[in-house]
């Protein structure tokens, strides 16, 4: 990770273990008021219409009042899977997949948020998002209704139970960060409210004011510790925080550095091509959403980002859309998938990426970039307007080569091949380098087994970030890299070459791996992978250089039990074909049974034909 890395965590544990951080962060801080409720609204550029002004707009999307019901009643669904019942008066400190409670009058520096008998933390955070707002926002929009009383007292009673500083909720300066962001919308859409009394806008700034300057205290540890879109989410934050309310004291340094800190952390994170260096679909379209954000806002307040930022959105924008399957909107399951999405403001299913991706091609071309249908709601609630005029993308037929991230993506008419081959500049969070997935007719038939939880049973956690659940090879049990702390790996795989070809009746891949180093550091795992042109037949064949003698080659492919197509595997009768039982999780906290297809042998190649039929 680096000397920068390593000198700030050593700086960074020993001011938390000598309490040096309680004094950058203090608790209960005398209460100061900013502005006046009426001065904010006749002086503030909203970003969306009030409730009172939707109503004289066409809407023309249906949504689920079911949903809303619901929440008002105590019940809310967590990372788009699982639904639990919170009740009407949630503590905001209780994980309800264990029961565990935190103490709310704990400093933040002293949560232990890897915690075995807390459980998985993000449990607590979830709520404390407050993504849940815009389901009442669209229901009010399309329906006329106003939820202003139930969403404004969730804030209060949120105050209530979180002091400034104390307790899990201000753990992390992501969650920070969408809480103010998700608060500045509300305010926005219910300023007219009888219930957003001018006492509850003086505490709720108050509260705002503090949690700002609390991400603004920590932003290094982001951008250093952690670099990923944690430190995108608070750099843009701190960017919008200064613009919007640029009545607070420190708004100025807070808008200037933050925009300075967001396009930096755009040039470095997002690579030329469009790769992002965090290798996962999900976190890509977290990072999709933000880049929405900063434009919606820029333009509403005649701003503008460095050109590196439009740049790499549209390379962004591409990358996905030429992995995408047209017949749903779904991207394979790659990489980390915690569940996130930070502006729901769509009934597409959670693993839809078009709203998203459309309302950036608007941006970045001025055009839609699918048909119309359910997912132009965010492009409508948003009214977007162009601040480029790229060209119009359109998914490319045959080989799509993103050589900086190492993704090889392969269209055939109703197929898709999408191939991992790559270097680690930076930390990789699963060990699945040249992974397979296969989709066809819209129907993912080789998939990637997914994330599940990031605070769980130890087997369980090695088997979804290690290479057991993804379609690539092991030796015995022996993951790609070797496995350190909660995300860490040593002994990181570094793709040696890579290449794509096509002739007149098939399209071929070869990529080459430096891997499992820590067994032997002269190991290479070799993977050529052969699609015949307008079938359903692929041909993967595996060999290990340098591979240990005695040592197994285990040939992984992860398939529904009930899956259609029907697939046929066919490999030399020398090979071990052993079905085990594994586990898929398409959504964070949810897994399920699925079967393992693996071949064996203890000679250095393996060769597998894939046949898919109806």
């Amino acid at each position: 990770m680096g000397l920068r890395y390593t000198r700030f965590r050593i700086a960074f544990e020993l001011k938390k273990r000598l309490g040096i951080f309680k004094t950058y962060f203090p608790v209960n801080p005398a209460v100061k008021k900013f502005k006046s409720f009426q001065s904010w609204k006749d002086n503030t550029k909203f970003l969306i219409p009030d409730r009172e002004s939707w109503k004289t707009k066409e809407y023309p999307f249906s949504v689920n009042r079911l949903q809303t019901e619901k929440m008002k009643n105590g019940i809310f669904e967590f990372f788009s899977s699982t639904e639990f019942n919170l009740g009407k008066d949630y503590d905001w400190m209780t994980n309800p997949d264990t029961g565990f409670k935190y103490d709310a009058m704990k400093h933040w520096t002293d949560i232990n948020d890897y915690d075995s008998k807390a459980g998985d933390i993000k449990y607590v955070w979830e709520k404390s998002r407050f993504s849940f707002v815009y389901a009442f926002i669209r229901e009010d929009i399309a329906h006329g209704t106003d939820n202003g009383a139930f969403v404004l007292n969730e804030i209060r009673s949120w105050i209530k139970a979180n002091s400034i500083n104390l307790g899990p909720n201000y753990k992390c300066s992501q969650e920070t960060s969408l809480r103010v962001i998700n608060w500045t919308f509300v305010l926005h859409f219910y300023r007219n409210s009888p219930h957003l009394t001018e006492e509850l806008f003086d505490e709720i700034m108050h509260n705002i004011y503090w949690q700002i300057k609390h991400v603004r205290s920590n932003i290094n540890f982001s951008r250093i510790a952690v670099r990923n879109n944690h430190a995108i989410t608070e750099t843009l934050m701190l960017y919008i925080g200064g613009l919007i309310y640029s009545f607070f004291p420190e708004a100025e340094e807070w808008k200037s550095k933050g925009k300075k800190w967001f396009e930096q952390e755009i040039a470095y994170q997002v690579y030329p091509d469009g790769t992002f260096l965090q290798f996962s679909m999900n976190y890509h379209r977290v990072l999709i959403q933000l880049f929405n954000l900063a434009f919606i806002i820029t333009h509403k307040y005649q701003e503008r980002f460095g050109e590196v930022v439009y740049k790499r959105a549209y390379e962004s924008l591409n990358f996905l859309f030429q992995s995408q399957i047209p017949q749903n909107g779904m991207l394979p399951n790659y990489g980390a998938n915690d569940g996130a999405i930070f502006f729901p403001l769509t009934s597409c299913e959670y693993r839809d990426f078009r709203p998203s991706l459309n309302l950036l091609h608007i941006h970045l071309t001025g055009k839609n970039l699918y048909d119309e249908g359910a997912w132009m709601e965010e492009s409508v609630f948003y009214e977007p307007s162009p601040v480029r005029s790229y060209p119009i993308l359109i998914q490319n037929e045959g080989w799509s080569s993103f050589d900086s991230g190492g993704y090889y993506v392969l269209r055939d008419q109703s197929t898709l091949t999408f191939i991992r081959c790559g270097n680690h500049k930076d930390r990789p969070s699963q060990a699945d380098n040249l992974h397979l997935d296969i989709w066809v007719d819209g129907k993912n038939v080789l998939f990637d087994g997914g994330s599940y939880k990031y605070n769980t049973d130890k087997d369980i956690l090695r088997y979804f970030m290690g290479t057991s659940s993804h379609n690539t090879i092991m030796l015995d049990n022996n993951d790609q890299m070797l496995k350190g702390g909660r995300f860490i790996w040593y002994n990181w795989t570094q793709r040696i070459n890579s290449l794509t070809n096509s002739t007149s009746d098939e399209y071929s891949f070869e990529g080459s791996i430096g891997a499992f180093k820590y067994i032997d550091k002269r190991i290479q795992h070799i993977r050529n992978i052969t699609k015949l042109k307008g079938e359903n037949t692929w041909i993967v064949r595996d060999k290990v250089v340098n591979k240990p003698n005695n040592t197994l080659m285990r040939q992984l492919f992860h398939i529904n039990n009930n899956q259609v197509p029907l697939i046929q595997f066919s490999s030399d009768p020398q090979n071990v074909s052993v079905i085990k039982e594994a586990w898929y999780s398409g959504k964070y906290g949810f897994k399920e049974s699925i079967s393992q297809q693996e071949f064996q042998t203890k000679r250095d190649s393996i060769e597998t034909i894939i046949h898919i039929k109806y």
